[in-house]
């Protein structure tokens, strides 16, 4: 159940979903285990839950610098910890949101804000020579978005890291969409 490589080589990366009760210094708490052990986190988000006293934590760790069950004895050692579940990306939704600045003239704003809505991307900030757009979907979208921009000119960027959740399989979408007609 390991995060997979998009050229469907051997995966390369793990995706846990770590529920941890929501205190202050938790996120220190994670991300110093990882980080003493030499664990390298590719991608982290945290927020709290649907549960104010809960929140989740989304870490996407290198398959070559950490062994799946060490780290998932590792984190439970946290009294924080409550549930680990590694997500299998294709039983997963992941998202993540990425804000460019792209270098770009009259010319290149058109062309730009037409590839932003083709990728359901929005323009948030235009200037004289440069424009600012978001887009939120799967890491491999984004990075498509990203290639494309390149030649543009990116001055800058951010994207949030990865959340994701379990799909829903069909015998549950089923039973939610019964339990809200009622």
């Amino acid at each position: 159940m390991s995060g997979s490589n998009p050229y469907g080589s051997a995966p390369t990366h793990h995706m846990l979903s770590v529920l941890v009760q929501n205190r202050p210094g938790v996120l220190a708490r994670v991300a110093s285990l990882f980080a003493r052990r030499g664990y390298n986190i590719f991608s982290l988000a945290v927020a709290p839950t649907e549960q104010a006293e809960y929140s989740r934590i989304t870490i996407v760790v290198d398959v070559d610098s950490a062994p799946l069950e060490q780290i998932v004895k590792q984190l439970f050692k946290l009294i924080d910890v409550v549930r680990i579940s590694e997500l299998d990306p294709r039983k997963s939704i992941e998202r993540e949101l990425m804000v460019a600045t792209i270098k770009a003239g009259a010319l290149e704003r058109a062309e730009i804000a037409e590839l932003a809505n083709r990728f359901e991307g929005r323009i948030l900030s235009v200037g004289e020579d440069a424009v600012t757009v978001s887009l939120d979907g799967s890491p491999e979208k984004l990075d498509d978005f990203t290639e494309l921009l390149r030649h543009y000119g990116i001055t800058q960027s951010q994207r949030t890291g990865r959340v994701a959740l379990p799909k829903l399989d069909t015998a549950t979408k089923a039973l939610n969409t019964q339990g809200k007609a009622n």
